[in-house]
């Protein structure tokens, strides 16, 4: 819900659109009924997405189309190796390199370096050979990789803004290789605090975190706009919460004068 309302209040204060994407590309690891749930949550905390939605599952033409780009220019390679194999590497080894067909197939990382100014964590920095290394864009079990499909799908919807937590900083760098390649040019990044609990560890479903629950939707965006260092406090009308709160997103980021 962090995520979902900072891009949200983002997109609005920007005077830009909300999108909403299922990034389903796991079938063995999706519920049944996920996608809904989160369409129906998002709804009912006043979260109104622009457009239709968009579902990674049915873009598997797209993503193949982009591989088979990389892979004529030498800029992807198939690999076999298996975790087994990897298990004593911190960073890919380049075992595979320059073979066109494989069981899973990654990009090939040049040296250098990626470099952005975060809007909220600030200037970020990673040598690709030594901080990345080749990574995965269809795995061997045939299905894709979050890298590959969530920068073909920001190209794609011309996504100008992505905000999301500070746990994927590392994959930002991944992202920002990849556009590089395909002489993309890439969004602006905005990296949020996520959000622990006692232990220090992230909320997911990983660690049993329970789910938002939409009955509690007001007590819930206390507790999102408190982790986001907003002043508003919300209340029964969701409207008028997000209009403040848009509004003090906007003087928060500087979009315009207090």
């Amino acid at each position: 819900m962090v995520a979902a309302v900072a891009s949200y209040l983002d997109a609005r204060a920007h005077g830009g659109q909300w999108l909403v994407r299922m990034e389903d590309l796991d079938p063995p690891r999706e519920m049944a009924g996920a996608a809904d749930d989160i369409l129906r949550t998002l709804d009912g905390f006043g979260l109104r997405w622009d457009g239709a939605v968009m579902f990674q599952s049915r873009r598997a033409a797209r993503y193949q189309e982009i591989l088979d780009d990389l892979l004529g220019g030498g800029q992807a390679f198939g690999c076999d190796c298996t975790r087994a194999m990897l298990a004593d590497a911190s960073l890919y080894p380049g075992t595979c390199r320059g073979r066109k067909i494989g069981r899973a197939y990654r990009l090939e990382v040049s040296q250098g370096e990626v470099m952005w100014d975060d809007r909220l964590s600030g200037h970020q920095q990673f040598d690709l050979s030594a901080d990345i290394g080749d990574f995965v864009l269809k795995r061997a079990d045939g299905f894709w990789a979050y890298h590959l499909a969530v920068v073909v799908d920001d190209h794609d919807q011309q996504v100008t803004d992505v905000v999301r937590g500070a746990d994927l900083l590392d994959s930002t760098a991944r992202h920002l290789a990849l556009m590089q390649l395909l002489n993309w040019p890439p969004p602006r990044y905005m990296h949020l605090p996520v959000v622990v609990n006692a232990s220090g560890q992230k909320l997911s479903k990983q660690t049993l975190a329970p789910p938002v629950d939409v009955s509690q939707a007001v007590p819930t965006l206390q507790r999102v706009f408190q982790h986001l260092g907003l002043p508003t406090a919300a209340t029964p009308d969701l409207e008028a919460t997000y209009d403040q709160a848009t509004a003090d997103w906007a003087v928060a980021f500087n979009i315009v004068s207090p």
